[in-house]
């Protein structure tokens, strides 16, 4: 596809804009003390720090993708920087040569358990062009490529997905120009570029829609729903319900209620489904979510049931933890928020993990009553 000349950002500054195109320039510095705030403030934030995850996406220009994650709830922080090259701590003059091998970038500090990185994702594709490999709009060259930096291997397999979602559309050809791979070092760009849609709303403005970003985003993101790339958590009610903490006290088993609500951890070998052998789905034992399936269980030895991978990635919420000195990565159920267990990196093929879940958290519907419980959608999975 031939593309239309359009105002990039570094000759937007000269746009026929005159002394306005001055004062722009001025504003970069003068908020530049601002700036160094913000960016200490990144490194002290009072938020919960071991729920807190990142994502990395470069979209082009990241005053504009930055701008998309600011106000987002659950977002703690979005940084403009760079990312993907080898060249250490660069400078903007040095990116915008594309001789780095760096891209313009938005690092985001999220807490899963108010957006998930699906939602993010979400967000991050309706910033770009994802079948433009040259740039983005009027951005050209290697510098503004756009691209997914997975943190861990549960993003890579839910951006992998929501690729496939998005191309799925059939707006952007047979293939997309986004590339994914595992993040690295990200250096913050210069103060003056942080938060740069707030400080120059004016000259940010002009920019969006002189570079044709703007009008992209509107003719062609506006005809995909509100969330259409994010996986869809179900239940046999449709919606996942938690009853509050005096009703679930009543309602649960003790040890239920002291695995889900309590992060606690039942016995090795010594509970319900770690032998268990039977076709079937394992759901939430407080709200009925389908979490797993028994063609994705496994023997793994610990006495634990375990999986290679849920039913939805989009049901299930990671966080790090840090109960034991070390770090580890908890699994929580999305709709309910109920302990599940943890996940690790010692899993068989093809995915290499292993969710290592208590019996206490689940509660197992054999195919057989997978119709009469409200499940039938899932005897999809044991048609031979």
């Amino acid at each position: 596809m031939v593309r239309p000349r359009r105002l990039s950002r570094a000759t937007g500054a000269v746009w026929g804009l005159g002394m306005g195109a001055l004062l722009a320039l001025a504003l970069l510095f003068s908020f530049a003390a601002q700036g160094e705030g913000k960016m200490e403030a990144k490194n002290t934030s009072s938020s919960s720090e071991s729920r807190l995850q990142k994502a990395t996406f470069a979209g082009g220009c990241f005053w504009c993708v930055e701008a998309a994650f600011d106000e987002l709830r659950g977002v703690v922080e979005a940084t403009s920087g760079y990312t993907g090259g080898k060249t250490k701590d660069p400078s903007y003059e040095e990116v915008s040569t594309g001789r780095t091998g760096h891209v313009e970038a938005v690092q985001v500090l999220f807490d899963p358990a108010v957006i998930t990185y699906a939602e993010l994702l979400d967000v991050f594709w309706r910033q770009i062009d994802p079948g433009d490999a040259g740039g983005q709009f009027a951005d050209r060259g290697s510098q503004y490529a756009t691209a997914i930096f997975f943190h861990d291997e549960q993003q890579r397999r839910v951006a992998e997905q929501s690729a496939k979602t998005v191309l799925g559309l059939g707006l952007f050809g047979q293939q997309l120009a986004t590339r994914m791979e595992p993040a690295g070092p990200f250096y913050a760009a210069e103060a003056y570029h942080q938060d740069y849609a707030k400080k120059s709303a004016s000259h940010y403005e002009r920019y969006k829609r002189g570079s044709g970003r703007a009008d992209f985003l509107e003719d062609v993101w506006t005809k995909v729903p509100k969330k259409a790339l994010v996986p869809k958590v179900h239940t046999e009610q449709g919606k996942a319900s938690k009853p509050n903490k005096a009703e679930l006290k009543h309602k649960l088993p003790p040890l239920t209620y002291h695995v889900t609500q309590e992060r606690g951890t039942e016995p090795p070998f010594q509970n319900a489904y770690w032998n268990e052998h039977r076709e079937g789905i394992y759901v939430d034992a407080v709200t009925g979510e389908p979490l797993f399936s028994s063609k994705d269980k496994y023997d793994s030895g610990s006495g634990w049931p375990s999986f290679t991978r849920p039913l939805d990635e989009g049901a299930l919420v990671m966080l790090e933890d840090f109960e034991l000195g070390t770090m580890r990565v908890e699994v929580r159920s999305r709709g309910g928020d109920s302990h599940l267990g943890h996940v690790f990196d010692d899993g068989p093929t093809p995915t290499g993990q292993r969710y290592c879940i208590n019996s206490a958290a689940l509660r197992f519907i054999p195919k057989e009553e997978l119709s009469t419980s409200g499940y039938g959608r899932y005897l999809r999975l044991f048609e031979r």
